[in-house]
């Protein structure tokens, strides 16, 4: 079966790993002022941040349009693909998935098979790449979907921002009720619970909440079957100092471990603000059998 690979941008994959893998990445506009920009093609979370300090626009997002989309699906059908896989961003966070959700009931010719990471960035990414693995592996397709959902289940991460405004703002914190009231003056412990992001602990100096970040990164892994296997990440948003530090732990607790440093893509970056930082992980899947 002849299988195409979908991705959005926030996954962060890149132009090298799109072409050596055969994976179609749709980009995620990012809206400042009356401008729109899209990932990966004219906009960087550095350049982000630089026309943020310059007294640009609250910058927003946007999804692909599902007219984009059907002429692309359209095309990889002409093309003789049988199928579709396409693994979005968290549905808690982006109205995306649900998009590919009507588009595949609506149009059954495109056998196309949307999945919800319940995450995004580099996370998003690998696992991206494990089923493109899968793909060259020549996997039938239920059994990539079989392999992808429990990959998916390995996948955590803990993250913190340096204030709660753009979550607040761009209305992607669940329970932001909770911390509104003192949100100028703490360092907030997030996660995704379910592909929501929720704050789960209020810390009044990024210190601390680094510190405390570190300890649960620890008890975690710790605690998972499967810690041998795993790899780290670290997904940053313009703080060269707090990537150091991160790494410099990493390496200590989990010294046999692979570690992948990335930053936040634009789109990302927008909701989570400036020297924002998390530490992930999930299952390694270049040491699990990918082949059958």
């Amino acid at each position: 079966m002849k299988i195409a690979l979908v991705t959005d941008s926030t996954s962060v994959i890149t132009k090298q790993e799109a072409e050596d893998n055969n994976i179609i990445v749709v980009p995620i506009p990012v809206i400042i002022g009356n401008k729109e920009y899209l990932e990966g093609v004219d906009i960087t979370s550095d350049k982000l941040f630089e026309l943020q300090r310059e007294g640009a626009d609250f910058p927003k997002t946007s999804q692909p349009s599902m007219g984009d989309m059907i002429t692309l699906f359209d095309k990889l059908h002409e093309e003789g693909y049988e199928a579709i896989i396409a693994i979005t961003l968290s549905s808690g966070i982006s109205g995306f998935y649900q998009t590919l959700c009507n588009i595949a009931q609506n149009h059954p010719t495109y056998n196309l098979h949307p999945i919800d990471t319940k995450m995004t960035v580099r996370l998003q990414g690998n696992l991206v790449l494990a089923a493109a693995k899968m793909i060259k592996n020549g996997l039938d397709l239920s059994s990539i979907l079989d392999h992808l959902d429990k990959i998916r289940a390995t996948i955590d991460e803990v993250f913190v921002v340096n204030d709660l405004k753009n979550l607040s703002r761009g209305g992607r914190l669940s329970n932001a009720g909770a911390f509104i009231g003192s949100m100028l003056n703490i360092k907030p412990l997030l996660t995704f619970e379910n592909g929501d992001i929720v704050a789960f602990d209020k810390i009044r100096s990024m210190k601390r909440a680094f510190s405390k970040m570190e300890n649960l990164t620890i008890e975690k892994i710790n605690q998972l079957p499967y810690k041998d296997k795993i790899k780290l990440f670290i997904i940053d948003s313009n703080d060269e100092s707090q990537v150091k530090e991160a790494n410099e732990f990493l390496l200590k607790e989990f010294p046999d471990k692979t570690i992948s440093i990335t930053k936040f893509s634009p789109g990302i970056a927008t909701h989570l603000g400036e020297k924002s930082l998390a530490i992930g992980w999930m299952i390694d899947i270049d040491k699990i059998d990918l082949t059958k």
